[in-house]
């Protein structure tokens, strides 16, 4: 279950099986592994021709390369449409970023903390754009640059108890995605949290190791945030279009979608 603070409308859609190596296994698979366990032939040898196994493993690497090249596709036009949104050179003049910096002042964050998106249109002002990782991290950038909307996501089933964004009365355990150490939130600082600790410091800031989504993730939520009230269009087209994009690309199946906000404050998250 999420919360929302203080009128913050939050999409949230719930992904399963999202990337290479976590679909559903199709009946030949099924009898694959049945075959192996019973110790019958599906394995190969030098002479013989390819067998099941083998046959998959190309078949599902020649769709995973086929994903990570449309992903990387939707990520470079994303590059170029994002200018759409800096009108000015100066990155906190423009207005996308400028909603963000002004909410940010409003509680308490570590020092250079900024909004996601920010860091990201950062990137497409200086030329440099956004650069390919793997599809599922591409398409979220893609659609985060699109709609110029901060986007994340967490791995369902490491979640402990209600996962919400609140206000934090500080020392909620939390370990930075590639640190060795522990850094525990800020008094007064704005995090998404469960019962267990953070999840993600500074509100969108910076995600944690515990709920870390990869491509072997099996069950994850995508959160999207929007400040202003004119752009509620914009985030339910981003809502719909990652949701139709994790179908498509990746072999997912989403399974709810939803918008949080001060009047319909809860969303429930069943893995």
């Amino acid at each position: 279950m999420t919360r929302c603070w203080k009128g913050i409308a939050l999409g949230t859609l719930m992904a399963f099986a999202v990337g290479s190596g976590v679909s559903a296994a199709a009946p030949e698979d099924a009898q694959a592994a049945q075959a192996q366990a019973q110790g019958t032939a599906t394995a190969e040898t030098a002479d013989a021709p390819m067998g099941l196994s083998a046959r998959l493993a190309a078949k599902r690497s020649a769709a995973d390369a086929k994903a990570a090249k449309k992903a990387a596709r939707l990520l470079d036009r994303a590059n170029l449409k994002a200018s759409d949104w800096l009108t000015s050179n100066t990155i906190s003049e423009n207005e996308v970023v400028a909603v963000w910096r002004d909410a940010y002042r409003r509680f308490k964050t570590k020092k250079g903390a900024r909004c996601s998106v920010e860091n990201l249109l950062k990137r497409v002002l200086k030329d440099n754009p956004v650069g390919h990782i793997n599809p599922s991290v591409d398409l979220s950038n893609a659609i985060s640059l699109k709609y110029a909307l901060p986007i994340g996501a967490e791995n369902i089933d490491a979640l402990e108890g209600t996962f919400r964004l609140a206000v934090t009365e500080g020392g909620d355990e939390y370990l930075p995605i590639g640190e060795d150490e522990s850094d525990p939130t800020l008094p007064g600082e704005l995090a998404y949290i469960d019962d267990a600790g953070a999840l993600c410091r500074c509100w969108n800031w910076r995600d944690g190791q515990r709920t870390e989504v990869t491509d072997q993730t099996p069950h994850c939520v995508f959160i999207m945030e929007n400040l202003q009230p004119e752009r509620a269009g914009d985030l339910r087209a981003a809502i719909d279009e990652l949701a139709q994009q994790l179908e498509e690309l990746l072999g997912a199946t989403v399974q709810n979608k939803g918008i949080v906000t001060r009047d319909n404050p809860e969303f429930v998250l069943e893995a």
